[in-house]
């Protein structure tokens, strides 16, 4: 029987990967802003693209504090709090552009240099953050791609749903719809067009009472508050449903 820990390393290396290709491309649009556009609202309710930005990198170290935790052994909190974390990144985001950027690079550096760090057999060690159930280290860097894929779109600096790369939408898609499985959600199938994936949500053991269509990406963006859904079709025909904050 194969051991799960080459399974994990190799889980890990093909993230990281994706991770700094994500990362490279979040510094490339976070070098475009202005300091007066750092200070405009981003597409999040209350935050401006500093507060993005900062949330990114306070997040990048957080994730770090995890890894660090799975190759010492030593319980090491991703924040110390969730109040902390809201501190760090409201003080954070008036920065300058140039030191929101720095500050960006910094912190996915030190990220990159922790996962460097970590031998297979840690990333089947379990952690977890301040939120959440526990997971293998290497699920982290999962967490890490969906940040900087989902934030970079709520800096609303030209990076679009569309733009996310096709196998992070299908991913992304089939994770996300487990957090809407509760009784506040609709029941409803999401079917993606170019794959003809079919995803559930709404309360388990209830039929959908509608079927809802198009590309993964249209299909998460809406999914995750990103859309009004303007690109997606619905059977039978009406306005979508509404669905929970993610």
């Amino acid at each position: 029987m194969n051991s799960p820990v080459p399974d994990a390393a190799a889980r890990a290396a093909q993230l990281s990967q994706r991770v700094d290709v994500a990362s490279a491309r979040v510094l490339a649009t976070a070098a475009t802003i202005s300091d007066e556009q750092a200070r405009e609202p981003s597409s999040l309710p209350g935050w401006s693209r500093g507060h993005v930005l900062t949330h990114l990198a306070r997040n990048a170290d957080g994730l770090r504090n995890m890894l660090i935790w799975a190759r010492t052994g030593v319980v090491t909190p991703q924040y110390p709090s969730v109040a902390v974390r809201d501190e760090e990144i409201e003080a954070g985001a008036g920065r300058p552009a140039r030191e929101l950027v720095v500050d960006f690079a910094d912190s996915a550096t030190a990220l990159d240099a922790e996962v460097a760090r970590l031998g297979d057999a840690a990333w089947d060690a379990e952690v977890h953050g301040i939120r959440g159930a526990p997971h293998p280290a290497w699920y982290t860097l999962w967490r890490r791609l969906s940040e900087l894929e989902i934030h970079h779109v709520d800096l609303d600096a030209g990076y679009r749903p569309a733009d996310w790369p096709a196998d992070f939408a299908r991913e992304c898609l089939e994770r996300a719809t487990d957090s809407f499985r509760g009784p506040d959600s609709p029941a409803a199938l999401l079917c993606a067009t170019e794959d003809g994936g079919e995803h559930r949500i709404g309360p388990p053991g209830q039929a959908p009472t509608v079927t809802i269509t198009g590309r993964s990406h249209a299909l998460l963006a809406w999914l995750l508050g990103r859309s009004a859904g303007g690109d997606l079709s619905g059977t039978p025909a009406g306005p979508l449903p509404a669905v929970p904050p993610w």
